[in-house]
């Protein structure tokens, strides 16, 4: 692969690459014992997900066979990984076609649409169900469009995709590995996250400035509120009070009371906001300014906001119980491993690709 592509300025445009460096690695023959926690690494176009081991930040084995693997969740009871493609192909098609907008590289079309595949009125992509013990393929199942992010409920029963090419989510049970319910969220859904507390399902449209809350006994809207320019990455506090919006295009996060479904706070971060997430504690927001090169600390008690100069900083996940960030990289095939009480650079770690939505598995 080549690594050739510009960094994004807009949800406009088009993001994301890389190329293949030396990793160690284990097949998936038989499964070996690994500590908690570990760190699931979806590589995009690599087509395969790396997993590492978080308390030693080395890579301990790959997934394969999961082409254009973007969007990634993992069941609460530990049992499976849900894959999501980019990739999209003509329903009932055997081999899987490319978007146009997709580039070859990587990251294809994160706030643009995606473009439906020629002569078909029906385009399809793959959701695969992993079994995290050993990494083998449980099921394939259609859906239509491209997988963006992915999302699992709190009692591991339905996955929620979202489809950015088609302003819809999928819903999925996991129980008879079946798409039960296709929700029109609104323009451009980009990221799903469940209430931990209630069990409700947040959808981030990039395209509306909207988040909406979707209840899983019927998969309708329930509410509907208001978030700014290209709203993406979203994530819910712990307690189940608050939710965090990095709104792309605007460089701001809003900060929602799902309760009275408000926006209590606005911090201004910067331009082009990607990642987020929270640190062990609940007390500081991780925010990844693309654009800029720099990741940003919100101290959400204080309304303090620092930040560092990082090189291309792009998803973020915070690798519980060890007072460490993982970073991706829009431009190198690594993660950056940061200290989350001073944003300090502990290390890297080389991973042969871009790393997209990453999952934590702790304690399963």
């Amino acid at each position: 692969m080549k690594h050739n592509e510009q960094k994004p300025r807009s949800s406009s445009t088009l993001l994301r690459s890389t190329a293949l460096v030396g990793v160690f690695v284990l097949g998936l023959g038989v499964q070996a014992t690994f500590a908690e926690p570990l760190v699931y690494v979806p590589l995009g176009d690599e087509g395969k997900i790396l997993v590492v081991d978080g308390a030693t930040n080395k890579p301990v084995n790959t997934i394969g066979d999961v082409a254009a693997v973007h969007g990634l969740a993992k069941t609460p009871d530990g049992k499976f990984l849900i894959a999501g493609s980019f990739e999209e192909r003509e329903a009932g098609g055997m081999v899987p076609e490319k978007p146009e907008s997709v580039s070859a590289a990587d990251h294809a079309a994160h706030h643009t649409k995606a473009k439906k595949v020629k002569n078909s009125e029906k385009a399809v992509s793959t959701v695969s169900v992993i079994q995290a013990k050993d990494g083998s393929i449980v099921r394939r199942i259609d859906v239509p469009g491209a997988v963006h992010h992915v999302a699992v409920s709190p009692d591991s029963r339905f996955a929620v995709v979202t489809h950015p090419s088609e302003d819809t989510v999928s819903i999925i049970d996991l129980a008879i590995y079946k798409v039960v319910a296709t929700v029109a969220t609104g323009s451009l859904p980009n990221y799903a996250v469940f209430s931990p507390v209630t069990g409700r399902v947040y959808v981030s449209n990039g395209g509306d400035k909207s988040i909406v809350e979707i209840v899983p006994v019927n998969w309708r809207i329930s509410r509907r509120f208001t978030a700014g320019e290209g709203a993406g990455h979203i994530v819910v506090s712990r307690d189940g009070q608050s939710l965090y919006a990095a709104n792309s295009d605007d460089g701001s996060v809003s900060v929602i009371d799902i309760k009275s479904g408000v926006t209590s706070r606005t911090f201004k971060i910067g331009e082009t906001l990607h990642g987020l997430d929270l640190s062990d504690d609940n007390a500081t927001l991780f925010v990844s300014v693309v654009d800029q090169d720099k990741l940003v600390a919100v101290n959400l008690k204080t309304a303090q906001v620092r930040s560092v100069k990082f090189a291309s900083p792009y998803h973020i996940v915070t690798v519980g119980n060890t007072g460490k960030l993982y970073v991706s990289s829009t431009e190198e095939p690594d993660i950056q491993i940061v200290d989350q009480t001073n944003l300090s650079l502990k290390g890297k770690i080389s991973i042969g690709g871009t790393g997209h939505q990453m999952v934590i598995s702790e304690g399963s």
